[in-house]
């Protein structure tokens, strides 16, 4: 797929992995939709890179998304592209010095991550769908989710965190093949530990013992790297279906 002269929608784009996303796709000639919470849409206002265009929108809800992929008009580009980056990622033990896990943090974290990502794909899926084949077997689209590690090896304190994104990997597979009738592959990125601003407020202390537990290279995955592979996902037809762990060996500890 040829990213240059579609349109793509992101999500989470105001900061990190989304924001570095959505620069990447300008950078290589595409007209982007950035999906943000309101109140980071106007924190972020005026810092958005030329070409991307942020919305106010929660990934939950069904008439928000519905709004922001309406903003798509006659003239514009077709919508090929779009990736999940939305996300949460709360720390609580299941018992702990402070009782037990919370449902309502359990079920948040679930409706943001795995039903949020869902929503975006079924909706944008829609309007892709409508959008005129290209090429020789009938591509009109790819949609990219994000996991992560913790999907397979999530540590202590990560329970509602890991079956979150054990469930977009398990989407992963079906949502392919639902979708291949219509010409829209879908794979999802595993991310490791990545350098975002949510991890920067650990410290450098916490960040650089982090970085020390990547087998190679020892230190913190980068978003511009996470968007590096996203496009190369956007050109590459043939890969479908697929997670991809992007983590530098890493492997979990329980803590």
């Amino acid at each position: 797929m040829q990213i240059n002269g579609i349109t793509a929608l992101v999500t989470g784009a105001a900061s990190g992995l989304g924001a570095a996303t959505a620069q990447a796709l300008v950078a290589k000639g595409a007209a982007v939709i950035g999906l943000d919470l309101p109140s980071a849409v106007e924190a972020h206002a005026g810092a958005t890179p030329e070409g991307v265009r942020l919305v106010g929108a929660d990934v939950t809800s069904e008439e928000q998304v519905r709004a922001a992929l309406a903003t798509i008009g006659p003239d514009d580009p077709p919508l090929r592209l779009v990736v999940n980056c939305a996300g949460i990622a709360p720390a609580r033990r299941i018992l702990s010095s402070k009782g037990t896990h919370e449902l309502e943090l359990f079920r948040r974290t679930i409706e943001i991550n795995l039903i949020g990502t869902f929503n975006v794909l079924r909706l944008a899926a829609e309007v892709i769908a409508a959008t005129e084949p290209e090429g020789e077997f009938g591509q009109r689209g790819l949609i990219v989710n994000t996991a992560s590690v913790a999907a397979f090896e999530g540590q202590i304190g990560q329970i509602a965190y890991s079956a979150s994104k054990g469930g977009v990997v398990a989407m992963t597979v079906p949502a392919a093949r639902d979708l291949a009738r219509s010409g829209i592959r879908v794979n999802t990125i595993a991310p490791g530990i990545m350098d975002t601003p949510m991890l920067a407020a650990l410290g450098p202390e916490v960040n650089a013992s982090l970085a020390a537990g990547v087998p190679f290279p020892h230190r913190l995955g980068r978003p511009d790297e996470y968007a590096q592979l996203v496009v190369m996902l956007a050109e590459h037809d043939y890969l479908n279906g697929e997670t991809i762990r992007m983590d530098g060996a890493l492997r979990l500890a329980p803590q």
